[in-house]
């Protein structure tokens, strides 16, 4: 992974002599991105800039990097895992390359294919490629969106960035929040691109290109992958449970030797949950050197699970390294975690993730394969579960089963007979007909979360009166969405809101590139995916048991501790991060108001009752923590972004 910038001219004119400048500041401001080297080059309309991590051809990959005869030009990004077998069919029809990187391998695909070469790659990326012969920009992104790329554009100018905070470098750009980014994320928790916290900036969306001339030319815009299923009905059920699981097996090794490819080492994050303990098998099957297992460890008792993740590194037969996190810990990390991200959270989970990546650089890393994606896939969330239980109780109302179908569901909490059981059974009871309204399966999270915006000012409410932020996402769905399973129709939902928008950004490659670390996705293998999408139902959601045919494919290779533990979910100490210890002043000095007033996005006196409630301790429910954090991140951006008198400078 690295860092990428540039400045194009719309009209195809001359940049001038200040470009340099600009993109050598917006280069500085990405510098975290890539610290092994950074570079330049400029051409009439074009001016682009790199920061490298070297992880693929140390000694001649430096970028910005062109063909033979210097007519075309790329920054890039990330990894194509498939560019020896790539570069061998080039080769095979005469185009000489230079270096052994995989950056070079875009260039000669685009002079082979064009925009048809991004069907041909395995991998994750962002970049941009100037040709000089039609003075031509091309923007691309991989299908997940696990790289980011953003852009500024107004009528003579389009800038781009891996990351937003390098675009104010330019003179033109000005940031301001966006209130609509806000209601999506105090509904969603993420917002959905091309959308972005911040007006006028950009987001290119996952298996998004974007190509773009000169001179008033013809620009594209096109999708070029989303995530499909076949009809209801249409799925595959002749095939054998065991042939489905070997398949699954071959694509999974397949693809984790694929990411293995390195000119430096590679790790794990191991979590103790079955897709990183996959990953870690796969891994430890595959190569015959020591395997450096990285993990998170919490003072905090009831979200520690070292103890295990120790037992299970032993299992396996891998180097176990854990980070042990203190509650403070977070709450002091978390403005650097909210400047890294460029968005407001609505959890502190990402923090942790930070320091875990601290690890992973101070144990001499720059990379580590994760199993982001499993769960999305295969169906591992206790969403798809709860959806599946809704429907049953709009078919059969007056089932005998119902109380049992919730208690089965969290078996570790004592639901019969309990406030807890009532108002879980009266939360799921709601909305129960039609079932087929868009987004059944998350319109009971939506609507709880989004009872977070009475805590918007009048304002803020004022201008999203008539904006609808589940319409935006059903506009953007596929044409074929409606025809699928109901489980696809959720999983599609859970990879374009929580995978994309989230995990492999605030959650994900933002809290890893924070400390130049680059991850891998082994889940997330073009084939991998393919294979999963055509997999039936139920063997994804046997019953209430997640990700059956993943927990088959692998209970060979798996110990059998962890082939047969239900899933628990990644958690994190939230306000108690913040507000139990003894440098809180700045929290409340952030929530103050004075500063709420000022950036104009929170009602003070409700902001004010919930920070009262908060700091007299106890457990609180997911809507305060939720409204707590959500509140103290916007603000956070506010300060480091948008106000000329920050608070504190990160």
């Amino acid at each position: 992974m690295c860092g990428i910038c540039g400045l194009y001219d719309l009209a195809g004119s001359y940049l001038g002599d200040g470009c340099e400048e600009i993109v050598r500041a917006m280069v500085k401001q990405l510098h975290h991105r890539g610290p092994d080297g950074n570079g330049y080059y400029s051409h009439g309309p074009m001016a682009m800039g790199h920061a490298r991590l070297s992880i693929i051809d140390l000694a001649t990959g430096q970028q910005p990097m062109s063909n033979e005869d210097d007519s075309v030009w790329i920054v890039f990004n990330g990894e194509i895992f498939n560019y020896i077998e790539l570069r061998a069919g080039l080769e095979g029809k005469g185009h000489i390359f230079r270096t052994t990187s995989d950056t070079e391998v875009l260039i000669h695909l685009y002079e082979d294919l064009g925009t048809d070469m991004l069907y041909r790659l395995n991998g994750q990326f962002a970049f941009a490629l100037y040709d000089k012969k039609d003075r031509s920009l091309f923007l691309a992104r991989d299908p997940f969106g696990i790289c980011p790329l953003f852009y500024f554009k107004n009528p003579r100018l389009l800038a781009f960035s891996s990351e937003i905070k390098a675009l104010p470098e330019i003179p033109d750009v000005e940031l301001a929040l966006d209130p609509l980014a806000l209601s999506q994320i105090f509904t969603f928790w993420s917002v959905l691109s091309p959308r972005t916290a911040f007006k006028n900036i950009v987001s290119l969306p996952p298996g998004n290109w974007l190509k773009i001339r000169p001179e008033n030319g013809p620009s594209s815009h096109r999708r070029y992958w989303h995530l499909d299923f076949p009809m209801q009905g249409e799925e595959d059920y002749k095939k054998s449970e065991a042939a489905w699981a070997e398949e699954v097996e071959e694509a999974l090794v397949a693809s984790v030797r694929l990411r293995l490819r390195s000119d430096v080492p590679v790790g794990v994050y191991l979590s103790g949950g079955l897709d990183s303990s996959i990953t870690a098998c796969i891994v430890k099957k595959l190569t015959s050197t020591p395997i450096e297992a990285f993990s998170l460890a919490f003072a905090d008792a009831s979200y520690d699970e070292s103890a295990f993740q120790q037992r299970l590194a032993d299992s396996i037969g891998v180097h176990y390294n854990a980070v042990r996190v203190k509650n403070h810990q977070i709450g002091q990390v978390f403005p650097e975690v909210i400047m890294y991200g460029e968005r407001p959270i609505l959890r502190a989970a990402p923090a942790p993730l930070f320091f875990l990546s601290d690890l992973v650089q101070k144990a001499g890393f720059k990379v580590v394969l994760t199993g982001e994606g499993a769960d999305e896939l295969f169906g591992g969330y206790d969403l798809f579960k709860e959806d599946k239980i809704r429907r049953f109780w709009a078919k059969a109302p007056d089932s005998l089963r119902r109380p049992q179908l919730l208690n089965r569901l969290y078996p570790h909490a004592p639901l019969a007979n309990t406030r807890a059981g009532r108002m879980l059974t009266a939360f799921y009871r709601r909305d129960l007909l039609p079932t087929n309204t868009f987004g059944y399966s998350h319109r009971p999270t939506w609507n709880n979360t989004r009872v977070l915006t009475a805590y918007f000012s009048q304002n803020l409410k004022e201008s999203i009166r008539d904006y609808d932020p589940v319409e935006e996402l059903k506009a953007g769905v596929p044409d074929t969405f409606f025809s699928w399973h109901p489980l696809h129709q959720a999983q599609f939902l859970e990879t374009r809101l929580l995978l994309s928008e989230y995990l492999l950004s605030s959650q994900g490659e933002r809290m890893t590139m924070g400390h130049s670390i680059e991850g891998r996705y082994p889940f997330l293998d073009p084939n991998v995916i393919s294979l999963a999408t055509q997999i039936p139902p139920h063997l994804k959601l046997r019953g209430l048991n997640e990700k059956y045919i993943l927990r088959k494919a692998f209970e060979k290779l798996l110990p059998v501790e962890i082939a047969s533990r239900p899933k628990r979910p990644y958690l994190a100490p939230n306000k108690e991060s913040f507000l139990d210890r003894p440098d809180a002043s700045m929290i409340y000095e952030i929530l103050s108001p004075d500063r709420l007033s000022r950036s104009g996005y929170f009602d003070v006196l409700k902001v004010g009752k919930l920070l009262n409630k908060c700091a007299k301790g106890g457990q609180l429910g997911f809507r305060d923590n939720a409204g707590f954090l959500g509140i103290l991140s916007t603000q956070i951006l506010w300060e480091k972004f948008l106000t000329k008198e920050p608070l504190f400078l990160i």
